[in-house]
C-alpha cells in the first residue's frame, strides 16, 4: 500500500490473535526501528522483545488490560538518555524521548504495512516494568506496544481539522 493509505489504515488495535509472527516479519518490523531517524543519528534506544507465552500474569502488572497480553509479542521501547543528543548550546534539552517516539512510529507503520496490529501504551506502571524487565537505572521505559495479528476492525478516527493544528509564520 502507498504511504497515504498506510497512515490512514494504521490504528490502535485492542484485540489480537495469539498466532505466532514469522521471524522474517518480525525482523522487518525491527529493522524499521533501526532505520528510523534520531537526533545526530545517535540511536539512543533499545527495543525489548517480550514473548507473552506464560508471562501474562506478570505483564498484566505492567498494564492491566486483557488485550495487552493476547498477541505473541509485546515490544518495550526504552531510551538511553546518557547516549542521546542534547541541545547543549541553548537549553540542554535531551532528545531521547523524541528519538524513541520516532522509532516506535516506524515500528507501528511497518507493522501495519505487514498486516500486524499495534497500540501505543504509555499508561504503564514504570516500577513494575523495571522489575519485570530488570532494567538498569540508566534505561528509561518509554512506550509499550503489543505486536500481533489483529482480530478487531479499525473504528472511524476522530481527528481535529487540519486548520486547528497548523499556523503560518508566527503563533
Amino acid at each position: 500500500m502507498d504511504f497515504e493509505q498506510l497512515i490512514q489504515h494504521r490504528y490502535s488495535c485492542r484485540k489480537y490473535s495469539p498466532d505466532p509472527i514469522d521471524d522474517q516479519v518480525l525482523e522487518k518490523v525491527l529493522n524499521a526501528a533501526r532505520l528510523a531517524p534520531t537526533a545526530a543519528n545517535m540511536q539512543p534506544f533499545q527495543i525489548i522483545i517480550i514473548k507473552t507465552e506464560n508471562k501474562q500474569e506478570d505483564l498484566l502488572k505492567i498494564y492491566n488490560k486483557p488485550w495487552f497480553v493476547e498477541p505473541p509479542i509485546i515490544l518495550c521501547a526504552c531510551s538511553l538518555p546518557d547516549q542521546a543528543w542534547v541541545r547543549h548550546k541553548f537549553d540542554n534539552e535531551n532528545y531521547a524521548i523524541v528519538d524513541v517516539s520516532i522509532v516506535v512510529d516506524h515500528i507501528t507503520l511497518q507493522a501495519a504495512d505487514l498486516g500486524l496490529g499495534t497500540c501505543w501504551i504509555a499508561a504503564f506502571d514504570p516500577q513494575a516494568t523495571r522489575e519485570f524487565l530488570k532494567l538498569p537505572e540508566e534505561v528509561e521505559p518509554i512506550i509499550f506496544t503489543p505486536l500481533g495479528y489483529p482480530l478487531d476492525e479499525p473504528q472511524e478516527k476522530t481527528r481535529k481539522p487540519l486548520s486547528d493544528l497548523i499556523r503560518y509564520d508566527t503563533w
